[in-house]
């Protein structure tokens, strides 16, 4: 078994990279079944824009970033979760878009940073969540991205908390390839400061990446485009040189305009990045997190809660000040 799992490996690496990589578990490409993302009506700027619209800052922040296809963010803050995405891929489906949708709930999420602590109360609760999530969006196109921070964020836990992590990741997995077979599930790999590319790639690969569409980075960064591109190429050198395989990846530019300046927990003089779109040196460059929602109580933020929007932060991301 050994030596024809090396010689299957060999035999992977020796073909163009196009050829090596993995195919997800999803035959079906939402992108094609749609003409163009989809705009959230209830994000946060959307609705701050509209309950001020004598606000010298509205026009500029309705401009800039009211009106850019951002990822829905669901937790239990959605209330019946298959009634909330299914709602939600459903109005864009009408609309004949596609929707960017984040699966943020994983039990004991965020559990060594703490600012966003919460989740599910258990593995089997959100066993049920995640599953239920699936259903909603049903044969819908959609992309989800999977538990941003879940694969980062070992620092503190112990071997037999990140087993059970990657089991809930693993059987989140099988579940959208099971209920959703037109979305594309991206498996959140953080960012470049965070893991080097060879644990991320162990990390991903263990949770289930095959099964996966891809793996999402800068999630809520600040990192360039370009510092995460040559990231996700490191991570998918690793994942070919061990596992045979390679993954296309999607970076979160809504906030890295400006690059990273060290911190992540709501920095000054940050700016918006390349607005969401396909190409542009990953899979696709998109806003996953709103300009101008909290990172938590530090920084810029200080006194806020995560997610809070804060409209004086997206207006001086708007230019970068």
């Amino acid at each position: 078994m050994r030596r024809s799992i090396r010689a299957l490996t060999a035999a992977l690496l020796a073909l163009p990279l196009a050829l090596a990589v993995a195919p997800s578990a999803h035959a079906a490409d939402p992108t094609t079944m749609t003409n163009g993302f989809y705009v959230d009506p209830d994000s946060s700027a959307k609705r701050w824009v509209a309950a001020n619209p004598g606000d010298g800052r509205a026009s500029a922040i309705n401009a800039s970033i009211a009106n850019t296809p951002t990822a829905r963010w669901f937790g239990s803050w959605s209330g019946t979760i298959g009634t909330a995405t299914g709602a939600y891929a459903g109005a864009a489906d009408r609309a004949d878009k596609l929707p960017l949708l984040v699966a943020y709930n994983i039990y004991n999420r965020d559990y060594c940073g703490g600012h966003s602590s919460g989740g599910a109360s258990s593995p089997s609760a959100y066993a049920s969540w995640i599953a239920q999530f699936a259903g909603g969006i049903g044969n819908r196109p959609a992309v989800v991205i999977l538990e941003p921070d879940s694969l980062g964020d070992y620092g503190c836990m112990t071997q037999a908390q990140i087993d059970e992590r990657e089991r809930m990741l693993t059987g989140a997995l099988t579940e959208f390839s099971r209920q959703a077979p037109n979305t594309w599930v991206y498996m959140d790999a953080g960012n470049p400061g965070w893991a080097s590319p060879a644990t991320m790639a162990q990390r991903l690969h263990e949770a289930g990446l095959r099964q996966a569409r891809g793996f999402s980075l800068n999630v809520s960064n600040y990192f360039t485009t370009a510092e995460n591109t040559a990231y996700g190429n490191a991570v998918n050198s690793e994942l070919r040189s061990r596992y045979g395989y390679t993954k296309p990846f999607v970076v979160d530019t809504s906030r890295n305009g400006n690059g990273s300046n060290g911190q992540w927990c709501n920095p000054s003089g940050r700016r918006i990045g390349t607005p969401t779109q396909q190409g542009g040196g990953a899979e696709m460059l998109l806003w996953i997190k709103v300009p101008g929602e909290s990172d938590g109580n530090c920084g810029v933020g200080a006194g806020s809660s995560a997610g809070q929007f804060l409209p004086e932060v997206a207006y001086k991301m708007i230019y970068g000040y």
